[in-house]
């Protein structure tokens, strides 16, 4: 975390699940002066096609902007992880009535061709694209957006903001939030909130709304941290495994390893991490920081829910015997007259 206490990559850990409630009411973009109008340099996208920042990418759109370099090995892949379950979230929308842009901050490294590849490994679809442009653009951008943080910046300029901007041009409305805020959450400021009323809800009424539980340290961490990628009983994800059993499938060491730098091992060639990597098409999972309470709990978290899958497994054959014992009873056909 930087010294200003906001949530950065690479350098400090992010602030995940952080509700970010700072709103950043920016003027438009075609207002003729001010402090807050967009640059209008030029970005060149995934598909190598150069476009004008705000002439083609903003103006009156709603957009989601965000931040990225493809080598991070820290917060970037979760953030767009995230962003990712927000795109789901909004079903169909992106692309349509609403737009979202990745930059690279890592001109050199990120060409169309590497931003390309990996928006096929993340499996991007339609509305999303990622950009990248000169340093000094790329920074101007930020800075406008009030996504760059002097205080970390001196030392490395990769280290960066993992916030996100959302906004709609033609009203002016500009919003500041953290990827790990709640997916629900944050695709009904996007897809609701920021239009103004002129989109109509949909989805359930509060009535149906399940009721709220109590929630572990564990379960918090899951739930801001891994289920981008991973869910626990419901199957594989594109992104990676499901977690059911993994604490019996795996030795308590390497899980704690794991989970306190993935990277490291991967490195040192641990034939589970770099099969893993290999599976799940190069994508490396984020070191989330976790430090040893954390990495604790969530083992505790994932045991525990692999013993609830269990039990329930158990106990629905059982209800099934019966249920076919009482099927049969009632169905069976009279016995022959005479028979005793």
């Amino acid at each position: 975390m930087s010294q200003a206490g906001r949530p950065v990559s690479r350098g400090g850990h992010p602030v995940l699940g952080l509700a970010v409630v700072l709103a950043v009411l920016l003027s438009s973009a075609r207002a003729q002066a001010g402090p807050f109008r967009f640059p209008n340099v030029p970005l060149t996208t995934h598909e190598g096609k150069v476009v004008r920042f705000y002439d083609d990418l903003v103006r009156d759109k709603v957009v989601v902007i965000n931040f990225v370099y493809t080598s991070c090995k820290d917060s970037c892949p979760a953030e767009t992880a995230r962003l990712k379950q927000i795109y789901n979230e909004l079903d169909g929308r992106v692309g349509r009535d609403i737009f979202m842009y990745s930059i690279s901050i890592d001109p050199d490294h990120d060409t169309p061709e590497v931003l390309n590849d990996f928006t096929r490994k993340f499996r991007i679809g339609p509305g999303w694209l990622f950009l990248t442009g000169t340093e000094a653009d790329t920074t101007l951008l930020r800075k406008r957006l009030g996504l760059y943080l002097e205080d970390i910046q001196q030392d490395d300029a990769i280290d960066h903001n993992i916030s996100f901007i959302v906004g709609n041009d033609k009203t002016g409305k500009w919003i500041k939030r953290s990827p790990f805020d709640d997916p629900k959450i944050l695709a009904n400021l996007i897809g609701y909130e920021l239009f103004d009323g002129a989109i109509q809800r949909t989805g359930k009424s509060y009535e149906e709304a399940p009721a709220l539980t109590h929630s572990s340290r564990g379960a918090y961490l899951y739930r801001t941290r891994c289920v981008s990628c991973h869910t626990v009983g419901q199957g594989d994800k594109e992104l990676g495994p499901d977690l059911a059993g993994v604490t019996r499938k795996r030795e308590r060491d390497w899980l704690e390893r794991w989970l306190a730098n993935p990277s490291q091992l991967i490195d040192e060639g641990d034939p589970i991490a770099v099969d893993l990597f290999k599976q799940y098409d190069e994508i490396t999972m984020p070191n989330l920081r976790l430090n040893d309470e954390d990495i604790a709990a969530l083992i505790e978290y994932l045991d525990q829910e692999t013993r609830k899958l269990r039990a329930a497994s158990a106990v629905e054959p059982h209800h099934a015997r019966h249920a076919g014992h009482d099927e049969s009873a009632h169905t069976a056909q009279p016995h022959p007259p005479g028979h005793h």
